[in-house]
């Protein structure tokens, strides 16, 4: 390994384009960019190397191995999204890349094997799960039969259009989406008992919102990756502005009033057994939909569970716009818990459906959409940010107490400016050879330092080639 260092040898950019590999797969599992930096140098440091740094954005990762000349750079744009089975299979891997327990070229193998994974279940199968996803999602926040139905049958419309794979569809599918939606719902809400038509509009969109991308922004926003942070909730609130034009293109075409895109409260008496229901139909659904592994299924239940009984208590104690804070106070520690477990399931796969549980980016969405099409929208916008921000610090929290009960108080990152080798190599005779060619230059009017035969002579070289070498130390480090 420390020959690779010096010649930059083939296996050193092995070494490099694995790390680049498994950065980029954390990053299409969702995962923040100071979470795959901290991974990615736990992983370098297994594999005996200390030299390797890391820049993480969004949609781009850069991986520097080595140092000096014979150090290396390699770039990686990043574009791509996984599914569970294939977010499982990554965290599989990268918790042996942790130990340093796979060859990296075997690495890389594994990585193009997990993104050309099939899914896991057909399309029938998985459009079934995007229509139950989407019933249980419609029962928690709609409560009505008749508007169960409905959102069953858009759910498994959409299921079905979501399997086409084509990046050029994928950017105006979420107007289709919201506008193939709203014109049904819009249609049917004269006529059929639906609930609150906005929030029955949310159930179907729910893999649409970005709620994860707004709280994740959030949350690196809190860990001063500024960059990484606006880029995602420009990106989220984009998405959210798509999703809420299709609403209102779809009201414009049906003809539906102001009055219409403001939320209405919810009379319909469900029995309390239907929320029970309603959370087992969402897991189900994303565990169908999502092609995710078997043994995973209960562990995302249980965090959807504490999840939604952690907002119950937050809306009876405090109020349904930071209910969310409490519901994801409660979740993370959990969820981390789950992924800390030999036999648990990564964090990712259960953080994901408890984000779409929570809906931070459904009332961003309601409230978007009332500022468009009502009078006093604009309130109610800034009352979901105010949930979107309720839900981060929620998961910051949780995440800073579980940590702090299991790893203790550790110091994540700490200031360090490594010197160029020669000055390393120079440095226990430095400050005496400055000593002395400050004496030499007060007492021989500046050629002391030249005076003092050959050992003078090498001194001030020292001296002289410390000079040069100080203003590059911060480049080189």
């Amino acid at each position: 390994m420390p020959a690779d260092r010096a010649t930059g040898s083939p296996a050193d950019g092995m070494l490099g384009r694995f790390l680049l590999g498994l950065a980029e797969g954390m990053n299409a599992a969702a995962e923040s960019v100071d979470r795959i930096r901290v991974d990615m140098m736990q992983v370098a440091r297994a594999y005996g190397r200390d030299d390797i740094d890391f820049v993480v954005l969004p949609t781009v990762i850069l991986v520097e191995t080595g140092s000096g000349e014979a150090g290396r750079v390699a770039i990686r744009s990043v574009g791509s999204t996984f599914r569970f089975d294939q977010i499982a299979a990554l965290y599989r891997l990268l918790a042996e890349a942790k130990r340093g327990a796979v060859d990296p070229a075997a690495g890389i193998d594994r990585l193009n094997e997990i993104g050309a994974m099939t899914p896991r279940r057909g399309w029938v199968v998985r459009t079934l799960g995007h229509a139950l996803l989407t019933t249980g999602l419609a029962l928690l926040l709609a409560p009505s039969w008749q508007g169960a139905i409905v959102a069953f049958v858009l759910g498994a419309f959409l299921g079905l259009a979501k399997l086409v794979r084509s990046p050029t569809l994928q950017l105006v599918f979420p107007v289709f989406a919201a506008f193939a939606c709203g014109v049904g719902v819009f249609l049917l809400a004269p006529h059929v008992a639906l609930g609150d038509p906005l929030h029955l509009l949310i159930a179907p969109l729910a893999t649409f919102l970005p709620g994860g991308v707004l709280t994740t922004g959030v949350m690196e926003l809190a860990a001063g990756q500024m960059i990484a942070d606006a880029s995602r909730l420009v990106m989220g609130l984009v998405q959210l502005g798509l999703l809420a034009f299709g609403i209102l293109a779809a009201g414009t075409v049906v003809g539906v009033s102001d009055s219409s895109y403001v939320p209405l409260e919810s009379t319909a008496a469900m029995p309390w057994w239907v929320s029970a229901v309603a959370l087992l139909l969402f897991a189900i659904g994303n565990y169908l939909h999502f092609s995710s592994p078997g043994s995973t299924f209960l562990w995302v239940l249980l965090a959807l569970v504490v999840a939604y009984l952690g907002q119950l208590a937050g809306t009876a104690l405090l109020d349904a716009t930071v209910s969310g804070f409490v519901g994801a106070l409660a979740m993370t520690p959990v969820v981390l818990w789950i992924a800390a477990r030999p036999n648990g399931a990564p964090s990712q796969l259960t953080f994901l459906p408890a984000y779409w549980l929570l809906v931070p980016g459904a009332a961003g969405l309601v409230g978007l959409t009332e500022a468009v099409g009502a009078d006093a929208g604009f309130e109610d916008f800034s009352l979901a940010l105010v949930s979107i921000m309720s839900i981060a610090l929620g998961v910051l929290i949780g995440t800073a107490l579980y940590r702090a009960v299991h790893h203790g108080a550790e110091e994540l990152a700490a200031f360090h400016v490594d010197k160029p080798i020669a000055v390393v190599a120079d440095g226990a005779s430095s400050f005496w050879t400055r000593v002395s060619r400050g004496v030499g230059r007060v007492f021989g009017g500046g050629r002391g330092g030249r005076r003092g035969g050959g050992r003078g002579g090498r001194a001030d070289a020292s001296g002289a080639a410390l000079e040069a070498s100080e203003p590059s130390s911060g480049a080189a480090s």
